[in-house]
């Protein structure tokens, strides 16, 4: 749910506002006039989490025999890697 605030408002009480929106998940949407302005919200969520990852691969479609068979195949066929250029 979006809090609407009154800029002058949002000014008085930005620490709070900060605090709201980082540890509760609040959202304020500031005001000028009755016309908004701008958003103050969490940080959108990048990528997923190791839990989400499992969970997600566990509901797509398991691959079938052959599958593993040209896995096999490629990793056979991998040409050798060159020797380091480096010292060691």
């Amino acid at each position: 749910m979006k809090t609407r605030i009154s800029a002058t408002k949002a000014a008085r009480s930005f620490s709070e506002i900060l605090n709201r929106v980082a540890y509760k998940g609040e959202t304020f949407v500031v005001e000028r006039n009755g016309r908004p302005i701008c958003q103050i919200s969490p940080p959108e969520k990048k990528g997923v989490s190791t839990r989400e990852l499992v969970k997600i691969l566990k509901s797509g479609p398991r691959p079938d025999k052959g599958y593993f068979k040209i896995l096999e195949e490629i990793t056979r066929n991998q040409p050798p890697v060159a020797p380091s250029p480096w010292e060691r």
